[in-house]
């Protein structure tokens, strides 16, 4: 049988079937797929439903936590040491050494998280507003944060010397949130690539650095008895081009295609850590899925997690599974994921955005300069994409040690005391007719790849209504406190045709009853001099 004919037979895509000339299926022999209701095929998946708990929730936080963070030079760190003249490799090479004789698994061991405190860190997150909590299983630096019987670069063998997701899933249990893990080592076969180089100049020019140490060469050394290639995984020829165009493994732009053992690991952690730590949402930074373009790996894994969960809870399926650049048959099969983004308009299918108050990984500059979003800036994002029938993913940068900054605090106070007040506009809505009316609701905005259209969305205030509703109310939300103390809200006009019949009752939501009139140009509320918070109003509109 052809290979793109066996592609075709265990659910990949015709047009993908044909781009690639290698089909790699996970070799099945330490853990299995749970069986049941769900095959890992899309028409098997296409079953799903988004659980309700799910589309109630609206708002969850992210501890995006590891390894990476001990430095502090921000996102994608354990690669950028490695990329000759970037911010990370000269601030490892003169803090740290040079990367010949330092790599980023020497920096393992200086990840203490020594002042880390789940149960007050979770309790603290679900107080601030989140109705689910996520932890990291590993990055592309493939460093496993959980005691993993087929990763031996792990946080209960070096560093912390502590089951990290076992403890984040204790304490999310303790504090009644949802857990939610992600992974994202799928990646580090190419993440990785630049640790294979040396200098191209200077006095260490041609000095290979780390990346293709093996266990021969760990004789007398802290990691001995370690091969480094378990977490570097770099026993493989170079890619050419660019890691971003490389995500979804596109061999026709130059990528080195992963071998089955490195699939298979990835499976195999993914499934023990599922099996162990019951999470109820699954997050996977990969187009599609982990290795889809290549393997039946990822659709294998969200059987796993389906038909896991419809054990765990009678017969139904409580579990969410998230990922990117979907189309819209595979938003039928999980859940939509856009990062640092959103589509401008009313999805059918529920969806989350993920996004961060700075840098995904512990960033000292932005730290130093509060170069963060602002309470502000999260709430306005999060009743957008609410309005929208989404989910904001938010994560909170913390330091190796495991403690979020001062700046950061006040941010998240910001935001419980907004939500405090007017989550009822929020948790457990559906959108309304149309999400809203403004100069960016009627914009025509794009999505880039997985989102990154974030910025777009900077500039909203006051001119923008958001809408919500519930069975009792439909609530109107100004992005902003408008100077006048008048919002005219033009979709609430006289005579409009998707809110029938006089409006009668207008409330400030810690306020009170508000005058408001209908007139041809819109519903025109007088809103009161004192302020009832510092970002925005809520109106619950009653007829």
């Amino acid at each position: 049988m052809r290979l793109h004919t066996i592609a075709l037979a265990l659910g990949l895509s015709a047009a993908t079937a044909q781009a690639q000339e290698t089909f790699i299926p996970v070799a099945e022999q330490a853990e299995h797929m749970q069986t049941g209701k769900f095959q890992p095929t899309w028409e098997s998946l296409s079953l799903y439903e988004t659980p309700e708990w799910f589309r109630d929730a609206k708002f969850g936080i992210w501890a995006h936590w590891g390894p990476q963070c001990v430095e502090g030079s921000g996102d994608w760190m354990a690669r950028g040491m490695y990329e000759e003249g970037s911010g990370a490799w000269r601030h490892h090479r003169e803090h740290y050494g040079h990367q010949s004789e330092v790599g980023f698994k020497d920096i393992l061991p200086l990840f203490r998280a020594e002042r880390w405190q789940p149960d007050s860190l979770v309790r603290y997150y679900k107080e601030v507003g989140a109705r689910y909590f996520f932890a990291l299983g590993n990055h592309h630096d493939n460093f496993d944060l959980w005691d993993s019987p087929y990763q031996p670069w792990n946080s209960m063998r070096m560093g912390p010397k502590r089951d990290i997701i076992g403890e984040w899933a204790q304490a999310a249990r303790k504090a009644g949130l949802p857990l939610g893990i992600s992974f994202h080592a799928d990646h580090a076969w190419r993440f990785y690539e630049p640790a294979q180089l040396s200098d191209s100049e200077g006095d260490r020019k041609g000095i290979p650095y780390d990346g293709r140490l093996t266990e021969a060469d760990g004789e007398g050394r802290w990691w001995q008895g370690l091969d480094p290639q378990d977490l570097y995984a770099q026993n493989h020829p170079l890619s050419q081009g660019s890691i971003h165009d490389h995500w979804d493994w596109n061999q026709q732009k130059g990528c080195v295609l992963p071998s089955q053992e490195f699939i298979t690991n990835f499976y195999d952690r993914t499934i023990q850590c599922i099996n162990r730590y019951r999470p109820d949402l699954v997050y996977y930074d990969a187009t599609v899925l982990p290795f889809e373009q290549i393997s039946d790996c990822g659709r294998r894994l969200v059987a796993h997690q389906y038909n896991r969960s419809m054990l765990l809870h009678g017969g139904q399926n409580e579990a969410v599974t998230f990922g990117k650049i979907l189309s819209p048959e595979q938003r039928g099969a999980m859940v939509w994921d856009v990062e640092r983004g959103a589509p401008n308009e009313i999805v059918a299918q529920p969806w989350q955005t993920c996004t961060c108050l700075g840098g995904w990984h512990w960033n000292e500059g932005i730290s130093q300069g509060n170069h963060y979003k602002q309470a502000p800036q999260v709430i306005r994002l999060l009743v957008d994409v609410v309005s929208k029938n989404g989910n904001l993913l938010l994560s909170v940068p913390l330091r190796a040690d495991g403690t979020f900054d001062r700046h950061e605090h006040h941010i998240l106070e910001g935001i419980r005391a907004w939500l405090a007040q007017n989550g009822e506009a929020i948790y457990a809505t559906r959108p309304w007719v149309r999400f809203g009316e403004g100069p960016v609701a009627e914009a025509d905005i794009k999505i880039s790849a997985q989102g990154f259209n974030e910025g777009s969305y900077a500039k909203m205030d006051a001119r923008e209504v958001r809408f919500t509703q519930t069975p009792g109310a439909l609530y109107a939300i100004p992005l902003g406190w408008p100077a006048d103390g008048q919002v005219t809200i033009k979709s609430l006009r006289k005579g409009n045709p998707d809110h029938k019949g006089r409006i009668k009752h207008v409330e400030l939501l810690g306020y009170g009853r508000v005058k408001a009139r209908q007139t041809a140009e819109g519903l025109v509320v007088s809103l009161p001099s004192e302020r009832t918070n510092d970002i925005a109003p809520v109106l619950r509109i009653r007829k």
